[in-house]
């Protein structure tokens, strides 16, 4: 029986992958079970599916290869469910009615679990006339505000954390306004946002030139495209978004721009794709695969990758069959295309197996040897599987080849494309690898760097105690078996001593074999001056990449982990602080400071009144209680419970943000109102709006009401810190405060959750 490697890796495994019944009893006694119930699923649309299960087992076994989460959960467990993580909608339409219907769509997708991306470009802009009504349109945000209150309620309805991303055209009249809209901490928190950046507004920002904003072949207005450049650079500088999506190189270097546009991506970028495009994502694990690690003969066991990947991209193809979707086009695009995401992760746990810094000139060129062999694998193994079972159908071998992914690919691998087709349409993808890393070991994410080499883990216990364990990477834990106490050569290197334009550099290396993206998040330090900051989003666009994204902690998302060098051998993150929540209520003073809002309620002839009154404990504020007040005695009975309810968390102490999203998340079955340019779907949630405005403004909560201010005084005012304070918003899932921002998704350290999967 295989034993796992660290324990956060058998509790990642026993809560998300293991399959259970209804009541939660556990039906798999090992990950063997695991492996051999995905093994006999994916071959069971083989038409002699013995000859395989074998094969693909062997594939899973000592966690070589990684179907994404969705597939290790779902395969072979007999529900409906579907394996591909996350989609691209339907173009929207620009009226009220075809906007609507994605709406709904959208909704029936979220509901399965998958995450969903979509191009709001095709709305038209604010203020823009809607002929036949007299009226002007509100805009494509406005609609965004929509998409983001329906993605609360599935979230509310008890499935996993929606994950949204949202794209616009750098020549959309609304852009300027799309760029800063979260800088509203409350606004569209279930979206990402990336603006799609043109090859020609890119020579107009090194030009110093005017750029046209456009909408339906007018021009709104004119703009200076360094000014809308800038204006990008510093909203993503001070608040993490937008992200930049090259989208005309996303188009050109696709292996399908004969039949299809590209206009968005999945939550996490990685997958650029067409209307109603889906992702299937695996990893191939490199710590894994590396033979003599730290010895003098330590090199990739480059043909044992040929052959995984070989039976990888087999098992894939054959999820697009097996799995379930949640719209029929999703099925029908899926289906024609057949187009995977073969990526891998632990490249920097292999990298230091090697003896190779991350980020070098060195660990760049290897990265690049060892994605084009994963590439050219990948490829001869989906053209001999078209020999066998016919070409995706929308293939044609003149474009097929001409294609910018095959342009400096081997001859023999185009030769047996030409002869037989290929099964799948595009290959290759890296995608956020968070979960499944922990799983198979804590190994490194992705193509990312080692975030900390280890750190310590509060784990919550059955009896309401917490014990401590330390949480190590993968190729540290072999260094350590290996060597002992030894200190840790020079080469080892992780996310906070990487130079950004370091990570540049590997993000362009692996995107030359990468036929569609990279989730990929370059750190930046918090004091790196906005002309450095620049650089790394110049320097992206200079050597290829086909997006950026980026973070630096600040206010509104908080810090990611922080880790401090305990010794000269191994960083340990200090993380995982103690929240000690206040046993007893604490004692009201004869006067409190608050401030009293009103929130007046489409069609009631009362307004309602909502005073919330704060403690000042160390010269700063918390909450302590609620107050609900109306005239309307229909709201009577609802407005004292709630009165009551709130303030006694809040005297409670401990972190009691969770109120504001719970609040927040309930709709009314009888439809929401339109108050202040946003839709909100309830009086509750408008409560909620209203407490978290007032959190906020007191420096209580950051922006997404999940967590604390950096700042550390306003800290004093939540918890009581034991060696060390939380920074940045707590899991949505465990509450713990040990989220990082790994291949552009929020990851929690603690158990795995992860925003986009």
């Amino acid at each position: 029986m295989t034993r796992f490697s660290a324990p956060i890796a058998e509790q990642i495994w026993d809560m998300k992958y293991r399959l259970k019944d209804e009541d939660g009893k556990a039906l798999e006694t090992s990950v063997e079970d695991s492996w051999r119930r995905i093994a006999n699923d994916l071959a069971s649309v083989e038409k002699d599916p013995k000859a395989w299960e074998g094969k693909f087992y062997n594939a899973l076994e000592d966690f070589k290869f990684l179907p994404a989460g969705r597939i290790t959960a779902g395969a072979g467990t007999g529900r409906a469910v579907t394996l591909f993580n996350c989609f691209v909608m339907g173009t929207i339409p620009d009226s009220m009615g075809g906007i609507f219907d994605m709406l709904k769509e959208a909704a029936l997708t979220m509901q399965q679990g998958g995450g969903i991306g979509y191009d709001f470009s095709t709305i038209r802009p604010r203020g823009a006339v809607v002929k036949g009504v007299a009226a002007d349109a509100s805009g494509p945000l406005s609609f965004m505000d929509v998409w983001d209150s329906m993605c609360r309620t599935i979230m509310s309805a008890g499935s996993r954390r929606g994950a949204m991303m949202a794209t616009m055209r750098c020549d959309h009249p609304d852009i300027e306004d799309f760029i800063t809209a979260k800088k509203d901490a409350a606004r569209l928190r279930m979206f990402n946002v990336s603006v799609l950046i043109t090859d020609p507004f890119m020579e107009a920002v090194k030009a110093d030139k005017g750029w046209d904003l456009v909408f339906g072949g007018k021009v709104y207005r004119t703009v200076q495209a360094r000014d809308l450049w800038d204006s990008i650079m510093e909203s993503t500088y001070e608040f993490a978004e937008p992200g930049v999506i090259f989208i005309d190189r996303i188009n050109k270097m696709n292996n399908l721009n004969y039949c299809e546009s590209i206009a968005a991506t999945n939550p996490c970028g990685e997958q650029p794709l067409p209307p109603y495009g889906a992702c299937l994502l695996g990893s191939i694990n490199l710590a894994r695969l590396v033979a003599d690690p730290f010895g003098k003969a330590a090199q990739l066991d480059e043909p044992a990758l040929a052959d995984l990947v070989t039976t990888a991209v087999r098992m894939m193809d054959n999820v697009v069959d097996a799995s379930k979707f949640p719209l029929e086009a999703q099925a029908r695009e899926a289906a024609a295309k057949r187009r995977i995401g073969l990526g891998v992760t632990g490249l920097a746990d292999a990298l230091l197996m090697v003896g190779v810094r991350y980020g070098s000139e060195e660990a760049a060129r290897l990265s690049e040897r060892w994605l084009k062999a994963i590439a050219r694998a990948a490829y001869l193994a989906s053209a001999h599987l078209a020999g066998e079972k016919g070409a995706f159908p929308l293939f044609e071998a003149e474009p097929f080849l001409a294609s910018g992914s095959l342009e400096d690919m081997d001859q023999d691998v185009k030769d047996a494309i030409a002869e037989n087709g290929i099964r799948n349409a595009l290959l290759t993808s890296i995608a956020p690898t968070g979960t499944i890393s922990l799983y198979a070991g804590n190994v490194s994410s992705g193509i990312e760097p080692v975030f900390a080499y280890a750190y310590t883990r509060k784990v919550l216990q059955k009896d309401g105690s917490r014990t401590e364990e330390e949480v190590v990477d993968y190729s540290v834990k072999m260094w350590r078996d290996k060597f002992g106490d030894a200190e840790l050569p020079d080469y080892f290197v992780n996310a906070q001593t990487l130079a950004p334009l370091d990570h540049v550099r590997m993000q362009s290396a692996a995107q030359k074999w990468i036929d569609s993206s990279i989730s990929k998040t370059i750190n930046c330090p918090e004091d790196i001056s906005f002309d450095d900051f620049k650089e790394v989003y110049m320097a992206a666009w200079d050597q290829g990449c086909k997006g950026c994204t980026t973070y630096r902690p600040n206010a509104v998302t908080g810090s990611v982990l922080t880790v401090s060098e305990t010794s000269d051998a191994a960083p340990e993150a200090d993380v995982g602080a103690d929240v000690v929540y206040l046993s007893e209520p604490l004692e009201r003073p004869q006067s409190l400071e608050g401030n009293t809002y009103k929130i007046k309620w489409p069609n009631t002839e009362h307004a309602i009144y909502i005073t919330v009154n704060d403690v000042v404990i160390g010269d700063h504020r918390r909450p302590f209680e609620v107050f609900i007040n109306s005239k309307n005695m229909e709201h009577f009975a609802w407005t004292v419970a709630l009165t009551r309810m709130i303030s006694a968390v809040f005297r409670r102490g401990g972190d009691v943000s969770f109120v504001v999203e719970e609040l927040k998340a309930v709709f009314d079955p009888r439809g929401g109102a339109w108050v202040g340019g946003k839709y909100v779907p309830s009086i509750l949630a408008a409560i909620g709006g209203v407490i978290e405005r007032h959190l906020v403004s007191t420096g209580f909560i950051a922006g997404e009401g999940m967590g604390l201010k950096s700042d550390p005084h306003a800290e004093q005012a939540e918890v009581k810190v034991v060696g060390g304070a939380p920074t940045g918003p707590s899991c949505s899932s465990c509450g713990s405060y040990e989220l990082r921002m790994v291949e552009g998704c929020q990851t929690c350290a603690s158990c795995g959750h992860s925003k986009c999967g």
